[in-house]
């Protein structure tokens, strides 16, 4: 992928010691699917700072209080999680909360239950619109949303996919574990609003074709994503993968003159 300018510019400047890289920020991104397969996307705003006008799936920064321990947990713990991610316990209970809670803002799905072996069947309703906005503007922490309402995050119902970092030459920076899981029965999506502008289900392979036309803008990590989601005929397929999660951060390289980003 041929950089913009200003991209291969700040590359020379990283290279030569004249700029240090920004920190990335521990993140989590969740593909929710349905029978299809369908992945729901969003199409960030054009006036977002990151990944402006690309289709994206849920997702977003740990919050500090991601990492409370009052967080009530169906599932595996965040030690096995941090064994699949390789991070520390106090990390990968960031990330899951993360993941759930992001859901839940960006889609409405919320992959909670009363219990270990139930899930709530509808996230509808002005008193839920008011707790999602309340975890948006981060007047509400996640383990008191929970808490308040009785349920307890299903870690269960989360399978690992993917391990991305932006690349270097990037002025804001993220380092992302990707999680699938399926749309819970009785849930569904709805159009939230915020940082997206659209919303969508479709089938990987035909996200893939509107983004060779170039009707569509999809980011490395996401392109990837649908490229492996599209050689599975379900979800169960999905879910039933055994991943080896590998960490890819995209480096830059001057080839024939020209500096590219090589995945």
């Amino acid at each position: 992928m041929r950089l913009p300018d200003e991209f291969a510019e700040r590359a020379r400047d990283i290279a030569a010691g004249r700029v240090v890289p920004v920190h990335a920020r521990d993140a989590a991104t969740v593909v929710i699917l349905r029978d299809g397969p369908e992945v729901y996307l969003l199409r960030r705003k054009a006036t977002m700072a990151f990944a402006a006008g690309a289709y994206v799936f849920p997702g977003g920064s740990v919050d500090p209080r991601d990492t409370d321990h009052a967080v009530a947990w169906a599932g595996p713990s965040p030690a096995e999680w941090g064994e699949v991610f390789n991070a520390d316990e106090k990390t990968a209970r960031g990330l899951v909360c993360a993941a759930v809670r992001e859901t839940f803002e960006e889609s409405g799905v919320l992959l909670a239950g009363p219990g270990p072996d139930s899930v709530v069947e509808d996230t509808t309703g002005d008193d839920w619109e008011a707790d999602r906005i309340a975890l948006i503007d981060r007047s509400l922490a996640f383990a008191d949303f929970l808490d308040r309402r009785g349920l307890v995050l299903r870690s269960d119902l989360l399978r690992p996919w993917a391990h991305w970092i932006t690349p270097e030459i990037e002025t804001k920076r993220f380092d992302t574990r990707f999680f699938v899981a399926a749309l819970p029965y009785g849930q569904r999506t709805r159009d939230v609003g915020g940082e997206a502008d659209v919303v969508l289900w479709q089938r990987p392979s035909e996200t893939l074709e509107l983004a060779h036309k170039g009707e569509i803008f999809l980011m490395p990590p996401t392109y990837a994503t649908l490229t492996e989601l599209a050689a599975h005929d379900s979800v169960a397929a999905v879910l039933a993968e055994s991943r080896e999660i590998v960490t890819i951060m995209p480096r830059v390289a001057e080839i024939d003159g020209e500096v590219r980003l090589i995945v």
